[in-house]
């Protein structure tokens, strides 16, 4: 249902595309369609600058650009590593937007989180009341609040991503260690979440970057939820069970309406087995073997 496909395939720039996410986009991207992965570290095959105290560098990355993917961001990993602030995730949203916007470019996506729900409940829609717990989600709804502000100012398109568990680049499949424990609940379940594998996500993403009318927010997820025990399950990865703390997020389904409105969905996208067959696909990608 991608419907501005006409005419040739404008470049996209993925900001911050020298991390996980930026790596499964880079693997998964159509072949016909150009992209450009930008990063801080120097690397002979990227953009290199620093989006923030280097915007003449980011606008001339974004000129010409049909789209703009901002992947760029702090996690709490990085944050407790590199002593790095999670608000700067919206500094590095805000100086993506000027950038683009200075340079004339596209719609500007930003990768949010589907931890801006937090502890909200049931079948999470775009305009649902955030209810962010984690610090993480707490940065990321400031994030979107002031990039949305800045775009309404600016007048440039953008397009909050909030995006649910990436396999591969989640605490599950990518975090895995031996004798991993998983919290149990007291039905027997273990928590759900809604999922989506890097090659349909990079699908999804290049199929949005092509069409003309997208909201200022948008789930992305494969519809419906895994366990994440049953995750583990289909990858053949062992884990034990402990009893779940009374705080538990039990379930995070994202409501996917209004992405299957605009981009074809597979209908197996989150199946267990195929997250995990997409996860070794990126890996395989990666390695080699």
């Amino acid at each position: 249902m991608i419907s501005d496909t006409s005419g040739p395939i404008s470049p996209t720039l993925i900001l911050g595309g020298s991390g996980r996410l930026g790596a499964m986009l880079g693997a998964f991207w159509p072949k016909e369609a150009r992209i450009a992965l930008h990063s801080t570290q120097p690397n002979p095959e990227f953009l290199v600058f620093d989006l923030i105290l280097e915007p003449s560098k980011a606008r001339i990355a974004c000129q010409g650009k049909g789209a703009v993917i901002c992947l760029a961001g702090v996690t709490n990993l990085r944050a407790q590593t590199h002593a790095e602030v999670l608000s700067r995730n919206s500094d590095l949203a805000l100086a993506a937007m000027r950038a683009a916007h200075a340079a004339g470019a596209g719609r500007v996506f930003v990768a949010s989180s589907a931890a801006v729900y937090g502890a909200a409940s049931g079948l999470l829609q775009e305009s649902a009341a955030l209810r962010p717990v984690s610090d993480y989600g707490i940065a990321k709804a400031r994030m979107e609040d002031a990039a949305l502000q800045e775009a309404h100012r600016l007048g440039q398109p953008v397009t909050m991503l909030r995006i649910g568990n990436v396999a591969g680049a989640d605490a599950i499949l990518g975090g895995w260690r031996p004798a991993m424990q998983i919290d149990q609940l007291p039905d027997g379940t273990t928590p759900q979440r809604s999922y989506i594998g890097p090659q349909t996500l990079a699908q999804v993403l290049h199929g949005l970057t092509r069409h003309a009318d997208v909201p200022e927010v948008l789930n992305i997820a494969a519809e419906g939820a895994v366990q994440m025990g049953a995750l583990l399950d289909a990858a053949g990865l062992a884990w034990e069970s402990r009893k779940a703390p009374k705080d538990v997020i039990a379930d995070v389904t994202l409501d996917t309406t209004l992405l299957g409105g605009l981009v074809d969905l597979p209908h197996d996208a989150g199946n267990a087995d195929r997250l995990v067959a997409e996860w070794r696909a990126f890996e395989h990608t990666r390695t080699g073997a």
